[in-house]
């Protein structure tokens, strides 16, 4: 059992310092030598649990995707609106890039190592064109607006939380005005306004 916990242990930090250095430097700019280093476990008991850079690759693109999987179900539990919902999933998204090592990672991954695997987007692009869809059969939007072009929207506000992470960090910068997720709550206030039919402030609890 000790042994077994140790295997786990083990894994989980190759795979966050996999992670980490993913994040840094994308696939091509990491090597298994940094990797190792930088969890501080041997080259053989990395290529044990990870015989390629591949399957360390993937590992990552797993757990991020994990996590990303999780924080949409636990926003779309949440009863409100549909459109609502939307714009907290989004929130959500930049937060987690904004804090999470890995899904940072598997996001950089998913685009630099095409097409063996899916774009990160996978996970929650289409629950958000539900969503804006639902939205408009609740009779939350304005007549005329286009769920899919809402969706489309929301993708790359997501897309520039992500830039604005990466461009801070890759500066070594700190973030001293709003930062990505504050940012895009205040777009999104701004979008809300010429979107919904009622009243805003049922929306604007997740905008805080």
């Amino acid at each position: 059992m000790a042994q077994q916990q140790r295997a786990v242990r083990t894994r989980s930090l190759l795979v966050h310092a996999a992670s980490t250095q993913f994040d840094r430097s994308g696939y091509e700019g990491t090597t298994l030598t940094q990797i190792n280093r930088l969890a501080g476990i041997s080259m053989g008991a990395l290529t044990f649990h990870f015989p390629t850079k591949q399957a360390l690759a993937e590992a990552v693109q797993q757990q991020g995707r994990a996590v990303v999987r999780e924080a949409v179900a636990g926003v779309v539990s949440r009863p409100r609106p549909a459109l609502a919902t939307g714009v907290a999933l989004t929130l959500a998204l930049a937060r987690l890039l904004e804090d999470n090592v890995e899904v940072r990672a598997a996001a950089r991954l998913a685009r630099e190592c095409p097409p063996s695997v899916a774009p990160w987007s996978a996970d929650w692009l289409p629950v958000l064109r539900d969503l804006f869809h639902q939205a408009q059969d609740e009779c939350g939007l304005r007549q005329g607006s286009d769920p899919d072009a809402l969706a489309a929207l929301a993708a790359h506000l997501v897309a520039g939380a992500e830039i604005q992470v990466r461009a801070c960090g890759a500066n070594g910068l700190a973030v001293t005005g709003p930062g990505p997720g504050e940012q895009l709550a205040q777009i999104w206030r701004v979008v809300l306004r010429g979107l919904i039919v009622k009243n805003i402030s049922e929306y604007e609890q997740d905008l805080v």
